[in-house]
């Protein structure tokens, strides 16, 4: 493959070229694709590639037959970011071969597939861990890279993007490209939090970080309001290597967004006695069971209070409970354990529901830090009035980026879930639109990866004119019938036809 310039194909690939030609390759099939959240989602032919000449294979059949065509990783995307109700879905999770991993700079070189739990797992018993993860063990490095995910550290080290090192790409017109900082350094900053917009991610170039234990050091900290968690956060970064809080969003006046805060640090060299044992796959393990009862059917308990009174009370007992964590003061946990709670109970996203219309949305806003204390007060305030309270709140600390169009900013982010029926989905929409308001009045930004509610207003609102103007600029250059499109870039961006090849 050329380097810092376009090809037509990688060397030596003439002879699965012509394999991938036949009927049989790339895989292909229809079904339902749907956003994490289950709230939104559309049938569509699905396509499977194993490697970039696949991929570049659906890129000549989609722009052959006229079919847009949306890219999707392991699907981890709250909305409908990977859904494409006018065409196909190119899913690329069959490229999951960890292609080298260098022991002495913690260095992995890694198909687009590779998932974050495969890049741990490849890297923990060798002495490194990702340097940037989500709540989710299972998005797909393409993914998180195409999203420029971050973790409970972003305040610290950045997104995802910052360890990257570089990436393969697929263009649009079936080309393949390496680009890192130096090679293309316009399209490295831009497909990075491009959402897929700009040509299929194959190979990722990431750096991990060398650790010591494969546990950490971490202590909860209860606080009775977001005044108090935000000041707490401020004053701890400069030590701690991750902050992360949850806050009850059902709390009102000075109880408004009281919470727990874990704050954690990795070992040092010696601090862990054990560290041939913990620096394990086995000492990793989420366990199955929570005294006794499978967890993956603790949705159907969750189920039973997925409501307004038993979430209301189920935040005020974690609320108490925090105060008792604190009390125990430090502890440890496996990195897995930290970092990866969202996975610690299988499947307690069906509490919503599993029937159509039924599921969840996040809605994730970031603020400056000159404001965020007011802004996230005004918006937990005004979903309390509209009667959409969050059902889970979590606040992180962030720091700017050099990405495009990053959502990342010197301040502050909430998440706030929403449940989503068929009955309230039309009155929750038209709150979001209040608080999106809110957001853009505080020079607030959007995270693509968790939205399902904004439109193009807000998109030329929350980012820079130039910016925006250059990533679109890019968009035309390298696609410019717009095969490349999904129903988040269409509700986004704006209206776009239904790609049609170019005669």
């Amino acid at each position: 493959m050329e380097t810092g310039s376009t090809s037509s194909r990688p060397p030596g690939s003439e002879a699965l070229a012509r394999r991938v030609r036949s009927e049989e390759r790339p895989r292909r099939g229809f079904e339902y694709v749907e956003g994490w959240g289950m709230a939104m989602g559309a049938e569509s032919r699905v396509w499977r590639p194993e490697s970039a000449d696949e991929v570049a294979e659906v890129f000549r059949r989609s722009r052959q037959s006229g079919r847009c065509l949306a890219l999707r990783g392991a699907g981890r995307s709250y909305g409908d970011a990977s859904i494409n109700d006018r065409g196909d879905v190119l899913d690329i999770s069959a490229m999951n071969r960890v292609l080298s991993f260098d022991e002495a700079t913690g260095i992995a070189d890694c198909e687009a597939g590779v998932t974050i739990r495969d890049l741990w797992r490849h890297s923990l018993p060798r002495g490194y861990w990702p340097k940037v993860v989500s709540g989710t063990m299972f998005p797909t490095l393409a993914g998180a890279a195409g999203m420029n995910i971050h973790g409970k550290n972003n305040y610290k080290v950045g997104t995802i993007g910052d360890a990257i090192l570089e990436i393969d790409m697929v263009l649009p017109d079936g080309t393949f490209i390496t680009v890192d900082r130096e090679r293309r350094p316009e399209l490295f900053h831009a497909a990075i939090g491009g959402f897929g917009m700009l040509g299929a991610i194959t190979r990722v170039k990431i750096g991990t970080k060398k650790i010591h234990s494969g546990e950490i050091d971490v202590a909860g900290i209860s606080v009775p309001n977001l005044g108090a968690m935000m000041d707490y956060v401020d004053a701890h970064t400069g030590t701690a290597d991750y902050l992360v809080g949850w806050l009850d969003c059902f709390g009102r006046g000075e109880d408004l967004g009281r919470g727990l805060i874990h704050h954690a640090r990795y070992l040092e060299p010696g601090e862990d006695p054990e560290a041939e044992r913990t620096l394990t796959l086995a000492h990793q393990h989420l366990p199955g069971s929570i005294m006794g009862f499978p967890k993956g059917e603790v949705w159907r308990i969750l189920k039973l209070v997925s409501h307004d009174p038993g979430m209301r009370l189920l935040n005020f007992t974690k609320h108490q409970m925090g105060k008792l964590e604190q009390r125990k003061g430090w502890y440890r946990q496996s990195h897995a354990a930290f970092n990866f709670l969202l996975d610690f109970v299988p499947n307690w996203k069906f509490a919503y529901g599993r029937k159509p219309g039924h599921g969840l949305i996040q809605y994730q806003v970031f603020l400056p830090k000159e404001s965020a204390l007011a802004g996230f007060t005004e918006i937990i305030g005004r979903q309390q009035k509209r009667g959409h309270t969050s059902y889970l709140g979590v606040l992180k600390r962030h720091r700017p980026d050099p990405f495009l169009l990053t959502h990342a900013m010197d301040g502050w982010s909430i998440a706030m879930d929403f449940a989503v029926t068929p009955k309230n989905r039309e009155s929750l929409w038209a709150t979001t639109d209040e608080l999106t308001r809110v957001v853009l009045d505080h020079g607030g930004r959007f995270y693509f990866a968790k939205d399902a509610v904004i439109g193009p207003k807000t998109v030329e609102a929350m980012f820079d004119a130039e910016k925006l103007s250059a990533f679109r600029a890019l968009k035309f250059q390298l696609d410019p019938g717009e095969m490349l499109q999904t129903n988040l870039w269409r509700r986004a961006f704006g209206p776009v036809e239904t790609f049609t090849a170019p005669a």
